[in-house]
């Protein structure tokens, strides 16, 4: 199993630059594919990595066999970030971006709208936050492809609570996907993590 961390985030948010952007995300992985000279993955993400996963699939699809999207954001070919989301969500995010070390960035989310019902969870994820490039946000993706390039896709729903900024991206797409619902927080990692293990050994 490999965990990469994206450029400019977590421990690696010394390597934040003006040109870090999806594209350098996608990047990320696809490097840690070809270098592990990995075949036949299982490749999940979480939230924004959605866009990642989608990226890393229109450009490495041969090193992959299942996406998995963890309450992930979703987005078409041409389309961005900020196209995704409703227009009053779009507005407040451009509003609140800020420097960090000089470049520009989307400040770290306040971890009460995960509702997390341990107070342990909410002050681990207080410590681990970093800032997020603000480059992905407005970038229109180019794969070529349909989202996800063919590959089979499951999504994972977080439904308690649920994210209202993900609502409409999930109802375009349940009808024709494979939808697990999850009664836990936007971070299934730290508020659900045997069940989100069980998941993803489901498909692995």
């Amino acid at each position: 199993m490999f965990a990469p961390t994206l450029t400019g985030l977590g421990e690696r948010a010394h390597l934040l630059r003006p040109a870090v952007n999806l594209d350098t995300h996608v990047e990320d992985v696809v490097g840690v594919l070809e270098a592990e000279e990995l075949e036949s993955v299982v490749l999940a993400g979480h939230s924004y990595a959605g866009l990642v996963i989608s990226g890393v699939a229109a450009r490495a699809k041969r090193r992959l066999r299942q996406l998995v999207y963890l309450d992930a954001l979703l987005i078409e070919d041409g389309q961005s970030w900020a196209e995704a989301f409703p227009p009053e969500v779009t507005a407040a995010r451009r509003k609140s971006a800020t420097l960090t070390g000089g470049v520009k960035t989307l400040p770290a989310p306040d971890p009460r709208i995960y509702g997390f019902e341990d107070p342990a969870d909410d002050a681990w994820l207080r410590r681990r936050l970093t800032p997020h490039p603000f480059a992905p946000f407005e970038q229109k993706v180019r794969w070529g492809c349909a989202l996800g390039n063919g590959l089979p896709k499951v999504y994972v729903d977080c439904t308690r609570p649920p994210l209202a900024a993900l609502a409409a991206i999930k109802a375009r797409h349940r009808a024709e996907w494979e939808f697990i619902e999850l009664q836990t927080g936007h971070d299934l990692m730290v508020s659900a993590p045997q069940e989100t293990a069980r998941i993803l050994l489901r498909y692995a």
